[in-house]
């Protein structure tokens, strides 16, 4: 076979040649050891927690190195591709602090080893098919869909693995005249690389979260170019890794079986095998046992979900570092005020089986996350999320934001805060009674007679005084809870219940509940500080009235 005629009569057009490529993509000037990866998603419009801890990831290699993070669509499979899925992925991905250096952006390209997405790129590609052509390493296949089944259904049958190989390669050793004549009647054609791999042979492959792994050799002559000219994903992705000067693929681990075919593309190409980290699946507890968070089953695998809970970003960041690395936490601990960033995050220290995602870990970590914000911050980012996920409570917020923050601001400080909400999703509930609009009627006790409730709101509002500090507001209370026989010793009321109707606890609660509607709420006394003396006043004579 004459390779170079073969080339030729394949690509016609391309005039190009490997030499000339390579001068348009230079080598990188970076700090020695600089990682330069990557996030290659497919547009498919579904952007998914797995996304988000690749980018993790990939962001902390490169930037701690002093390197570089690209974003390149793969977008070779037009009968996946979603339109305005690529500028979903890149608004969720910023959302979450993953900030690419050069890639795809929603204003096109961004950087010099353009273009970013793959379909643009088909004229580059074919550059380096053609080369494997003319090296006798690629040849056409003229096999339509029904010869392709048939091919399948015998190995089947014969209990063989399937794929397009050795006798099966039908069209591995065709000669010239045979690919004229296809040709010239106008069929469609793929390329097809020639695997000189064999099942009986197995190496030895060092991956950087699996470590040391015994590799079969690849047998399949895969398709290079599919009869449309446009790439499958392998060859495009050996191709622009070496050309954008990859130098680490961070990726899931489902493509450890296209491994030994990636090794093999990339020696046959010539190209340096960049280092690869094949991360394990996000796990999740399914009675006793574990299984992958499912797009089906799991509303939580999507990133949407995390942003309408109205968990923090960085609460989200938090969490999935203690999850991708186990030192985190000990250095967390140590830490407790640092940036994220200044952690030291190592590859190898990934579970190679994959991490189990805990929801209520998360929440735990988001409390203390949001616990530890001071009231303007947390107030900045409820506002953001109720603009988008609650208007109306947004606008009660945006209304009167010193208001607000005063509510937030409860308990929040010192070496203990208070750790009351999990997500921005919660703070209606948390703090929406200090709006007249979201206040929602008392239901008392029904052990306790109306009328003692009555008689204690009644003394609360005659001794009542906004000027009061929170000992004398205090010493208030607990002089009607003697007043009308309840006890304020906690101590004798726990040693023996029976002997006392109530206790200082329960007058405190009636009082709670007419002011806030809630029998639980931050600092009854800081509410009634914030509420102010009208409103608090209003709200219990409101109560009363609808107990007579």
């Amino acid at each position: 076979m004459d390779y170079l005629a073969l080339a030729a009569l394949l690509f016609p057009d391309v005039t190009e040649t490997p030499e000339d490529i390579e001068n348009k993509y230079p080598r990188r000037e970076l700090p020695e050891g600089a990682v330069v990866t990557r996030m290659a998603p497919s547009p498919t419009g579904f952007v998914h927690l797995g996304n988000l801890v690749q980018g993790m990831i990939s962001e902390r290699m490169a930037h701690q190195t002093g390197g570089v993070l690209f974003l390149r669509v793969e977008d070779t499979d037009a009968k996946r591709e979603v339109p305005g899925a690529v500028e979903v992925l890149i608004e969720s991905l910023k959302h979450y602090h993953i900030h690419f250096d050069e890639g795809a952006t929603m204003d096109g390209d961004h950087g010099q080893y353009g273009p970013y997405r793959q379909r643009q790129r088909a004229a580059i590609y074919h550059v380096f098919a053609k080369k494997l052509v003319a090296e006798g390493k690629a040849y056409p296949c003229f096999c339509t869909e029904a010869e392709l089944s048939a091919i399948r259904e015998q190995q089947e049958a014969n209990k063989e693995t399937t794929g397009y190989y050795g006798k099966y390669a039908i069209w591995r050793d065709r000669s010239l005249e045979d690919i004229q004549a296809q040709l010239a009647a106008g069929n469609p054609w793929v390329l097809r690389f020639r695997s000189e791999g064999s099942i009986e042979n197995q190496f030895k492959f060092d991956d950087l979260v699996k470590g040391k792994l015994t590799i079969t050799e690849n047998n399949i002559d895969h398709v290079l170019l599919k009869s449309d000219g446009i790439p499958t994903y392998h060859f495009a992705h050996a191709v622009d890794d070496h050309l954008m000067r990859t130098t680490h693929v961070v990726r899931g681990d489902e493509w450890l079986p296209s491994l030994p075919f990636h090794i093999q593309l990339f020696q046959a190409l010539g190209f340096k095998l960049p280092k690869y980290v094949h991360i394990g699946p996000l796990m999740k507890m399914d009675g006793n046992s574990k299984r992958k968070l499912s797009k089906r089953k799991d509303p939580e695998l999507a990133l949407t979900f995390y942003k309408a809970e109205g968990f923090p970003v960085q609460a989200m960041r938090e969490y999935l570092m203690t999850v991708l690395n186990s030192n985190f936490e000990d250095w967390r601990r140590a830490n407790p005020d640092a940036d994220i960033d200044s952690f030291r995050f190592s590859p190898k220290k990934l579970n190679p089986a994959g991490s189990l995602f805990d929801y209520a870990k998360l929440t735990d970590v988001s409390k203390n996350v949001i616990s530890r914000m001071s009231a303007e911050e947390a107030y900045d980012l409820l506002l953001e999320w109720a603009t988008e996920f609650d208007p109306d409570f947004g606008e009660k917020l945006s209304a009167d934001a010193g208001y607000a923050i005063r509510i937030l601001a409860i308990g929040r400080g010192g070496k203990k805060p208070r750790k009351d909400l999990a997500t921005w999703k919660e703070a209606k509930p948390y703090m929406g009674f200090f709006y007249d609009e979201y206040l929602e009627a008392p239901v008392f006790d029904e052990k306790y007679d109306k009328s003692v409730i009555v008689d204690v709101l009644n003394r609360f509002l005659e001794t009542f005084d906004p000027a009061d500090d929170s000992s004398a507001w205090f010493e208030k209370v607990k002089a009607i809870t003697s007043a009308i026989g309840f006890t304020t010793d906690m101590k004798a009321y726990k040693a023996d219940p029976a002997a006392f109707p109530g206790t200082v606890a329960d007058v405190s609660t009636f009082i709670r509940q007419a002011v806030t509607g809630k029998t639980n709420s931050p600092d009854l006394y800081t509410v009634m500080q914030i509420l102010g003396y009208e409103c608090t006043a209003a709200r219990i004579r409101d109560c009363i009235a609808a107990l007579n």
